[in-house]
């Protein structure tokens, strides 16, 4: 299900903006721009991942746009990205959430955990991401340069699209999936 009758379309992500640079305890020790952080192997970097389920416990995937540079039209959870320097944790999760989903949700916080992911040779992922999960009732209203396309999922369409080793999903949306199902949240 896609809201493409009237779609936002905001620049809302720049290669060039600073991220957190974190140790393993998640203690800042500086800042680099995305593109760097996101080059080679990867330098570890702060980052969440929200889960926005609606009153039928459905969970909002969507399909990342085709100009992502990593994992382009990949589908993954609802919303992930990074807080910038000097930006709550909250208030980050709120204001992406805003800008690509076109709107905010109380939220509770999961989990924490570091993964590395490579895309091909283009790049990779390592984050020390915070999971939470939130609830919408509602039809999301996506921003097009972040978002092509969403769906709501029950559990079971969730577990069975992530086995699909033909569908393109996001290395980050399955670890995190699976440990939300381990945590009995799913």
């Amino acid at each position: 299900m896609t809201n493409l009758e009237d779609p936002r379309a905001e620049i809302v992500s720049f290669d060039t903006e600073p991220l957190i640079l974190v140790n393993e305890a998640d203690e800042p020790v500086g800042a680099l721009s995305k593109v760097d952080c996101h080059k080679h192997g990867g330098i570890l970097h702060r980052a969440f991942s929200l889960f926005v389920f609606n009153e039928q416990s459905q969970l909002l995937v969507h399909q990342r746009a085709a100009s992502k540079p990593l994992w382009p039209c990949y589908w993954s959870n609802s919303c992930c990205s990074h807080p910038r320097v000097g930006e709550s944790m909250d208030h980050a999760i709120a204001r992406r959430s805003q800008e690509e989903l076109g709107f905010a949700t109380s939220m509770s916080f999961i989990y924490k955990f570091e993964y590395t992911a490579h895309f091909s040779d283009l790049g990779t992922e390592h984050e020390l991401c915070s999971v939470y999960i939130g609830e919408y009732r509602g039809e999301p209203h996506i921003n097009v340069e972040e978002i092509s396309d969403y769906r709501w999922m029950s559990a079971a369409e969730v577990d069975a699209f992530i086995a699909d080793e033909t569908a393109l999903t996001t290395p980050w949306f399955a670890m995190e999936w699976q440990q939300l199902k381990s945590r009995g949240i799913v």
